[in-house]
């Protein structure tokens, strides 16, 4: 170290040196010789070189990625890989289209490129309570064909979608003969050819169950039967067989997809058991650890680099006070096989928010999202989702091209039924969101606007309703009582409604035409938590339109939406 820093000191004065000489050495007056010979410039040079050489380089810095890889409610996290490809699905509960399918080439940087739910008749929602719906899913690739196998909690059970193109449709469900709560089914195809699916087995104390699957006839082969208990945590769910070095290993979560959760594994020489208990059990867990930024770890999935890496995506969650408004998000980690043949988590560490890239594919981040969605597509992105189905009759991109026009019935945000109500999820603390609507009351019942919604009982709302006087409204409702926070009048014309978000707070702006924003209120996000309003989703942020009783609704027309992230 000394030395290292003799030679960069020597260096720098050198290079001082050097930019006082001339260029090349001067010539002595006629008939004379130089008494010495002075260094020119391009000795120094020389010397200047020899002495960095002796100096070491500065080390870039090390690469990172940062945690949650999938911000906003992205839960229940499952992974597979094709060559350098890799595919994530995530749950999706009671919003249509049903389980985004993503693609990355790092692990990191992520891409929607579909859903596998996106017609009605695969995905029957109707009347599903907030947070029911299509539970966790897990994703498979096998000979080409990638198959979703999840359960629809409130519509049929267990079933599975499959397709050669994740990008693309997929099948009709083809629902299991498992006549039991078939929470979390995973798959597993084996060496010698035979399929299992394997599910939680219900209830808090349900245990882990497994059958051999037939996929060709659909169907499962046997009843599911107990094959490990967990290590006594409650709602031991979420489970994945795998198979490395000749042994069978079940992971899955215990404690419940809250402050308490936990990842188990146990192993066996083979896939019936009986499974042994890692000893180090939980292999992961941030329980008792409130200072972590990052809370909630548990639900992961495992995928091989083609180098032979191996990571872990999962769940977990960024509290505010106590509290997450923004659901369970994807997060990522290193893992690895120890001596023993046990798997360990992050050399043992909690995992953080800034994580070391080491062992990762080359990062390839994806072009950056636009801000702005002006509806000039014949179709929506894939960003946006609905309630409880796809909205037929109750949005349009074609009657007004250029807008996108709700058409609002007598289902307002409050029902367990479905809304004209558009929406994506809110993926960023710091955020900033507007839009311009068009909307002319010709009742009282009649509103239109923004929408931040947890559930049907907890949400904000910033409106446009009234008559014969417009006015703006923001509401709150928490807990399914609503609350007025401020109103002010409206001038005729369009109106932008713009909501700026903070960890702790949402701040609702309005301006008409040729009117600088004007803030109409400030409310907590708290309110929004999945401590304060229950349920296992996250905000979601949009437009609705709502109140038709009596009479037709004018249509509410939004010429554009942006959401405009404000953090990294």
């Amino acid at each position: 170290m000394i030395g290292s820093r003799l030679a960069a000191h020597a260096a720098s004065h050198i290079a001082a040196l050097a930019a006082t000489l001339p260029a090349t050495r001067p010539s002595a007056p006629p008939g004379l010789r130089p008494a010495t010979s002075p260094l020119s410039r391009a000795a120094l040079s020389a010397l200047l070189a020899a002495a960095s050489l002796s100096a070491p380089a500065l080390a870039a810095p090390a690469a990172t990625y940062t945690n949650p890889v999938l911000s906003g409610f992205h839960a229940d996290p499952s992974i597979c890989r094709v060559g350098g490809d890799y595919y994530l699905a995530t749950s999706s509960f009671e919003y249509f289209p049903g389980v985004p399918i993503y693609h990355s080439k790092d692990l990191v940087h992520w891409l929607q490129i579909g859903h596998a739910l996106t017609r009605a008749s695969q995905l029957n929602l109707k009347k599903t309570r907030s947070s029911q719906g299509i539970y966790a899913p897990t994703l498979r690739c096998h000979d080409g064909v990638f198959y979703m196998v999840t359960t629809n909690m409130e519509g049929g059970g267990a079933f599975y979608v499959h397709t050669k193109d994740p990008a693309g449709e997929w099948s009709e469900p083809v629902w299991l003969n498992d006549p039991s709560f078939a929470m979390d089914p995973s798959l597993f195809f084996d060496d010698d050819g035979k399929v299992y699916y394997t599910r939680h087995g219900g209830g808090e104390r349900g245990g882990v169950y497994q059958a051999e699957i037939n996929l060709k006839a659909g169907k499962l082969l046997e009843p599911p039967r107990l094959i490990w208990s967990g290590t006594g945590g409650v709602w031991p769910e979420g489970p994945h067989l795998y198979k490395h070095d000749g042994q069978y290993y079940l992971m899955i979560s215990e404690g419940g997809t809250s402050y308490n959760h936990s990842l188990t594994m146990a192993r066996s020489a083979s896939p019936w058991g009986p499974f042994t208990a890692n000893p180090a059990n939980p292999i992961l867990t941030h329980r008792g650890h409130p200072e972590l930024p990052l809370q909630a770890t548990g639900h992961g999935d495992l995928v091989q680099t083609p180098e032979g890496k191996w990571w872990m995506p999962l769940l977990g969650i960024r509290p505010v006070e106590q509290r997450h408004h923004l659901g369970r998000e994807t997060l990522l980690t290193p893992v690895e096989w120890n001596e023993q043949g046990w798997l360990t988590v992050n050399k043992g560490r909690p995992l953080a928010v800034e994580m070391s890239a080491e062992g990762l594919p080359p990062l390839t981040p994806w072009p950056a999202e636009p801000v702005r969605d002006d509806f000039s597509a014949p179709k929506l992105g894939l960003q946006w989702t609905q309630l409880r189905g796809p909205g037929d009759g109750l949005w349009s991109l074609s009657e007004r091209p250029g807008y996108l026009r709700l058409k609002g019935s007598g289902v307002t945000m409050n029902d367990i039924a479905q809304p004209a109500f558009i929406a994506r999820r809110q993926e960023h603390m710091r955020m900033r969101v507007s839009t311009q609507l068009e909307f002319e009351p010709a009742a009282a019942t009649h509103a239109a606007g923004l929408v931040l919604r947890q559930n049907e009982n907890n949400y904000y709302e910033l409106r446009v309703t009234g008559t014969p006087q417009r006015k703006l409204e923001l509401l709150a409702r928490a807990r399914g009582v609503t609350t007025l926070q401020a109103s002010a009048p409206l001038p005729p014309g369009p109106v932008v409604l713009q909501v700026e978000s903070w960890a702790d707070r949402y701040e609702f702006s309005y301006s008409g035409a040729g009117v600088p924003l004007k803030q109409i209120g400030s409310v907590p996000t708290a309110a929004l938590s999945s401590e304060s309003a229950g349920g296992f989703t996250g905000v979601f942020i949009g437009m609705y339109a709502e109140g038709a009783r009596q009479q037709a609704m004018p249509p509410a027309d939004f010429a554009w939406f942006d959401y405009q992230p404000l953090e990294k």
